[in-house]
């Protein structure tokens, strides 16, 4: 069985299908998603999906794009949204300079909210990063120096450098569809670098989708492809690959029930 650690399923893309979205999830192996909260506006959508099958969590948060709009000046409102049970992590949230929808001032308070809406839940945050890594280099260490706080690399596509203080401060790192690709070899020898006991795999559905599906509209049950990738890269089975993933997705998101 694999998890989903990161998915929009509340995106109209999956949201319209998503009774098969799921069930051919279901038929891939796919025993547990996350559905990421990207606005607070939109929480009860993926709260909604959350509510509907046992398998679905979800997060809070409001994402970098979003952060000029809906950027959050305190964890408040945040933390209200985690008395729901089936939140099990903040996010996503971050920094991303490369479209810079929002200022990057915007971008780094609000990140800075979710930082501290993560201390005060226990929950881990779950991290979006673009162009951006020499500033969430130092967020991140000195942050954490300032008191501790969990979390994972979303969709990871960025330099050995962030993926080492990542771990350095123990987070998780995420891969998705992009190490198929096939310029993707960078992030290939980064992935094999990575602690096995320290990754996560994900969708990021509806973007990304794997080889050979990539160019089509992405899913859950696309996540055999990015397993078996990484399987490759890592040198071990399928099998062990799978396991462990969803060990280590257990481990992060406590507040999760297995389902396996």
């Amino acid at each position: 069985m694999l998890v989903d650690s990161h998915c929009h399923l509340d995106y109209s893309d999956l949201s319209n299908d998503i009774d098969n979205i799921v069930e051919r999830a279901k038929l891939n192996n796919i025993g547990t998603m996350v559905s990421i909260c990207t606005n607070i506006s939109n929480f009860s959508s993926v709260k909604e999906i959350s509510q509907r099958f046992d398998n679905i969590y979800c997060s809070v948060g409001v994402h970098p794009h979003a952060a000029s709009e809906e950027g959050q000046r305190s964890p408040n409102k945040i933390i209200e949204h985690c008395e729901y049970k089936k939140v099990i992590g903040i996010g996503e949230t971050g920094l991303d300079y490369y479209y810079e929808f929002s200022t990057k001032k915007d971008q780094k308070s609000n990140f800075l909210v979710h930082i501290q809406a993560a201390r005060e839940t226990g929950l881990p945050l779950i991290i979006h990063s673009r162009d951006a890594d020499e500033e969430m280099i130092d967020l991140l260490e000195s942050e954490y120096m300032k008191e501790p706080f969990l979390g994972v690399m979303h969709c990871f596509s960025s330099s050995k450098e962030l993926a080492v203080a990542a771990l350095n401060i123990g987070f998780y790192i995420s891969f998705s569809g992009i190490i198929t690709f096939k310029n993707a070899d960078d992030l290939r020898l980064i992935a094999k670098e990575v602690p096995i006991n320290k990754i996560l795999i994900e969708t990021d559905a509806p973007y990304l989708a794997p080889v050979p599906n990539r160019g089509k509209g992405n899913e859950p049950s696309f996540l055999i492809h990015t397993a078996k990738k990484l399987a490759e890269i890592k040198e071990v089975s399928y099998e062990h690959l799978s396991e462990i993933t969803t060990t280590n997705f257990f481990k992060l998101f406590k507040r999760a029930e297995s389902n396996f």
